[in-house]
């Protein structure tokens, strides 16, 4: 297989995961959830899930897409905090900042994560732990005792990062090219990155089902196993070789929002899906995108979804016409969540305008009302049918995001962060 960036596999990268992270933030901000179970839910109700969930709550079982009902169950002291997700991105950029004065930051891989190329000595294994302890000390005294991670150091970032997963919280692991890849054994194939159930599944089919069933395969078979190359680059992967890798670009955007109890109506539904309509499309100008592709659903007590082409667009007004078309044939019942995807993205620039499209100006009109809400503040100018919805659906920082969409002016600016580093 072609692709090496080297043959030799040495110690070359250092993997950063904190742990527990938007949980941790809320207990560094908030002395009194400390030592406490507590989970991060998007609103206290019930039929919501966590997304995140403290080590105290994660001892009675509970983690990440437990059902919010379920967990207050499970752990009558549960305590449900909403989510604060101007705070994550604020000590996300200061967790950058204190990592950097021990080692320069390579790539940041989401929110919580983020990876260190290792030169020289600091290739040593010795070493490489010096710089793990020195990292974790400065996150320590730069931005919270409550904020711990999880380091992994290996020949290769993806094997770095399967490492942060065999120590937490606050580990620190080391894996060398010569424990390869029997070190790897103890681990559940979910244990790896990009096995979920449905990959599971695929792989206990071809008669995978352990890690070390997987050690065990050729290159040829876990291609085959996987149904893709990427079965191959695994093999390689997991003996600590390093590959050139040339990330994907983004291929579909999109925004959902739980629905607050008296909006799980018909109507209800209706009008935050506008308002996620009208942020997805300010979010695809702001990157330069258009979209070719617009699908909407609604989640509840019977779902419903529905999916449309398009000519690649990306202004407010055709958007939303396609979800007129689409929302006039909905059949859901009991709605609990709203959401929409823009899929096919391509570049503006790269986009021929099409001879048939009888309002080329809803493009400029939408850019023109884009400017006026980032010179005057969000929700200066919407849709008037937004009125009762133009508040809901913040802008929430997901773990693969590193920052939140500013929809205008003073957009996240009213809210304040107490730590000690902020004063």
């Amino acid at each position: 297989m072609s692709g090496f960036e080297s043959d030799k596999r040495e110690l070359r990268v250092l993997f950063l995961d904190m742990n527990s992270y938007f949980a941790s933030v809320e207990q560094q901000e908030h002395p009194e959830l400390r030592g406490k179970p507590i989970i991060v839910a998007p609103m206290a109700n019930d039929s919501t899930v966590a997304i995140a969930a403290s080590y105290e709550a994660k001892a009675y079982g509970i983690k990440t897409g437990t059902r919010v009902g379920d967990a207050k169950r499970m752990c009558p002291d549960l305590q449900v905090v909403g989510s604060g997700h101007h705070l994550y991105t604020a000590y996300h950029n200061r967790i950058l900042e204190v990592v950097e004065t021990v080692l320069p930051i390579d790539k940041v891989r989401s929110v919580d994560e983020m990876q260190f190329r290792l030169l020289g000595v600091e290739k040593r294994p010795d070493e490489a732990e010096r710089l793990a302890h020195r990292i974790k000390r400065a996150i320590y005294d730069g931005v919270g005792e409550c904020l711990r991670c999880s380091v992994g150091v290996a020949p290769n970032a993806f094997l770095a990062k399967v490492a942060t997963e065999m120590q937490k919280p606050d580990g620190l692991v080391i894996i060398q090219e010569h424990e390869l890849p029997q070190r790897l054994e103890c681990l559940k194939l979910t244990d790896f990155p990009g096995i979920n159930r449905k990959m599971l599944a695929r792989l206990q089919a071809k008669g995978i089902f352990s890690t070390a069933d997987m050690l065990a395969k050729s290159a040829a078979d876990l291609k085959k196993a996987f149904g893709s190359i990427i079965g191959e680059r695994w093999w390689y992967l997991l003996r600590g070789y390093e590959l050139e890798y040339e990330e994907n670009p983004q291929q579909a955007l999109s925004h959902s929002h739980i629905l607050r109890p008296d909006l799980r109506t018909d109507e209800g539904a209706h009008k935050v899906l506008l308002r996620l309509t009208q942020k997805a499309a300010a979010r695809l100008r702001s990157n330069g995108w258009a979209t070719r592709a617009v699908s909407i659903y609604v989640a509840g007590k019977r779902g419903w979804e529905a999916h449309r082409r398009t000519p690649a667009i990306q202004d407010s007004v055709h958007i939303g016409e396609f979800v007129a078309e689409m929302w006039a044939s909905r059949d859901f019942e009991g709605p609990t969540q709203a959401g929409i995807v823009l899929g096919n993205l391509t570049t503006k620039a790269d986009t021929t305008p099409s001879l048939f499209d009888n309002h080329p100006e809803w493009e400029d009109f939408s850019t023109a009302v884009d400017k006026v809400n980032q010179k005057f503040g969000k929700n200066k100018v919407f849709l008037a049918a937004l009125n009762e919805a133009k508040d809901t659906a913040p802008e929430r920082i997901a773990f693969h995001k590193t920052e939140l969409f500013v929809e205008g002016k003073g957009d996240h600016d009213d809210e304040t962060i107490q730590t000690k580093w902020n004063t």
